[in-house]
């Protein structure tokens, strides 16, 4: 086999595209990291505010055609339709055109009315700086879909690093500038240099597009040959394509809802106590006009909490390439009856997700308010930043384990009981927040305790359903033990370390200490966590090279660890 034909290959292309995420989120995660040094939390609210708006016009647009058109353009490829394939792609490109279209206009012409429906009326010009993103990446869905459909991978990976590259240098640069030389109020100036970070995403997605349709203008001439088959009439064509795409674009569409709605309950209820209590308001709001201070306000303490989202979301990028390959592998099984085999990949992806899971979810609990002031110092309040960032350590465990548990669901074919489990979780999220972020002693903390409610419930739905479903299930008890107990240790010692250099470095805790100590002792206590760690994944016997053979290079990593 040629190394084209292996990169065509179903593992080959899952490979691609677990690679590409991978490098999509390390790019990502400076970009929002460095994002957050620069923006006000009020800024990055209005960021953040954007994205969610623009996640769901983008969701409706784009979340069930890329799969429709990928698995009708491989049916009719496989039977050697030329015709049809291209018929197809021209009906689906259309779609999506128009799809997107419509979405760009509802931004940019509507972006106040939307803004002020999610209790951000300063998220207008971010809105609008994104309208251009959701007519390209339309677009380019419609060319992706074409390349899957093809077992062709590499273009979709491609195209997304190029819309993270982007973002990452066009975004940051504009922020800056925007910020340094835009004449204007301080609170003004960050306004606009949020609406220039989010429209370095609209720059890269304009980028994609020409990549993408250049490489489909060469795949074409490259493939061009006679074809003699007729194609099915367009309406017929877009009746299978809306069949297959409506219930995937509803079930997401929903997950997208339920945040818009917490988005809005979160910021609502958050003016609600800065107007009853104007005590709690800081000082700096009220260098705004008297009917800005209560919004100031209340953007600011939900962008300390956008910011330690930013954190939270990395542990769940590690999971992507041990999704892409469970579905693959448990299909194969499946498909030969193998269900004894099945169980035993299911039960080694659990265990080598909860061992790159289970650390860091600990080690942000751990480390919540040394992490947030070594990423971003002197930018957030600690009181509130650090414990912000502890719960939503916890939280992101769960989502790591939900996206395993659904890879596997999936496998099985059970492609619809993972989604209506998130919206039920999307509910008690925006519940959770209602009563906890309602009550004015807890406030904004109460909203990564709604976030871990939701995906704990997820996670313990999905583990059930998997029990009880699906044949020779995974030994929970034997995935999950050891990689908890290990990770607790190491969360201990990582604690410990950290406060005793806290103490020999003159201070008790972040808030104590000088940027260059909190950052030494929490390199420290980083190292020593991960020295612990792998010494008790080690001794225990956490990992089997069944485990490692799931990952790149696993049989190297088991004769250099002695792993039989």
């Amino acid at each position: 086999m040629s190394s084209q034909q292996k990169k065509n290959t179903f593992f080959g292309g899952a490979a691609i595209l677990a690679v590409g995420a991978i490098l999509v989120k390390l790019i990502g995660a400076p970009y929002k990291i460095l994002l957050g040094n620069i923006l006000s939390n009020e800024a990055f609210t209005d960021f953040n505010t954007a994205y969610n708006v623009y996640n769901l016009f983008l969701t409706v647009s784009t979340a069930g055609l890329p799969v429709a058109l990928s698995k009708t353009v491989s049916e009719a490829n496989a039977l050697g339709r030329r015709n049809q394939v291209h018929k197809v792609f021209r009906v689906a490109l259309s779609t999506f055109f128009v799809l997107g279209l419509v979405s760009f206009l509802c931004m940019s012409v509507f972006g106040g009315p939307l803004a002020a429906a999610m209790g951000d009326p300063a998220a207008i010009y971010c809105v609008r700086a994104l309208s251009v993103s959701v007519l390209c990446v339309c677009c380019c869905s419609a060319f992706r879909g074409y390349a899957q459909g093809h077992s062709y991978m590499l273009p979709s990976s491609i195209s997304q690093i190029i819309e993270a590259s982007c973002k990452l240098v066009f975004g940051l640069a504009l922020a800056f500038a925007v910020i340094r030389f835009l004449p204007g109020e301080p609170a003004y100036r960050q306004q606009m240099a949020a609406a220039g970070a989010i429209f370095g995403v609209s720059i890269g997605s304009v980028f994609s597009v020409f990549y993408l349709a250049g490489n489909f203008r060469k795949t074409r001439q490259m493939e061009r040959r006679a074809a003699k088959d007729r194609a099915d009439p367009s309406g017929v064509i877009l009746s299978r394509l809306l069949k297959l795409a409506i219930p995937i674009t509803l079930g997401s569409a929903a997950v997208s809802i339920v945040t818009l709605i917490d988005t809005r309950v979160v910021l609502t209820l958050l003016k609600q106590m800065y107007t009853d209590l104007p005590e709690l308001i800081p000082e700096a709001a009220y260098e705004q006009t008297s009917f800005e201070v209560v919004e100031f306000a209340a953007r600011g303490l939900k962008g300390i909490y956008d910011k330690c989202m930013a954190v939270y979301n990395l542990p769940s990028a590690l999971m992507v390439p041990l999704t892409a390959s469970i579905i693959p592998a448990v299909s194969a099984c499946r498909a030969r009856r193998d269900f004894r085999g099945a169980s035993r990949i299911s039960e080694s992806a659990m265990r080598v997700g909860a061992l790159l899971c289970l650390p860091m979810g600990v080690g942000l609990f751990a480390l919540g308010g040394p992490i947030v002031q070594l990423l971003y110092p002197n930018k957030l309040d600690l009181a509130v930043a650090g414990p912000l960032m502890s719960t939503l350590g916890l939280a992101a465990i769960f989502v790591c384990i939900m996206l395993i548990c659904n890879a596997i669901l999936q496998a099985n074919g059970m492609v619809n009981l993972p989604v209506l489990n998130v919206i039920i979780g999307g509910i008690i999220k925006v519940v959770v927040n209602y009563l906890l972020v309602g009550n004015y002693d807890i406030n904004i903390k109460g909203a990564p305790v709604g976030t871990l409610c939701c995906f704990a419930f997820v996670s313990a739905m999905d583990l059930f359903i998997i029990h009880r479903v699906i044949p020779a299930p995974p030994r929970f008890i034997k995935v999950f033990a050891k990689p908890v107990l290990a990770s607790m240790l190491m969360g201990g010692s990582a604690w410990a370390c950290y406060g005793l250099l806290a103490r020999v470095l003159g201070g008790t805790g972040p808030a104590d200490l000088t940027t260059l100590g909190n950052a030494i002792a929490t390199a420290c206590a980083i190292g020593a966590g991960v020295v612990v760690y792998l010494v008790l994944v080690l001794a225990l016997r956490v990992i089997s090279k069944e485990d490692l053979d799931l990952m790149p290079k696993g049989d190297k990593i088991a004769r250099i660890l002695h792993i039989q």
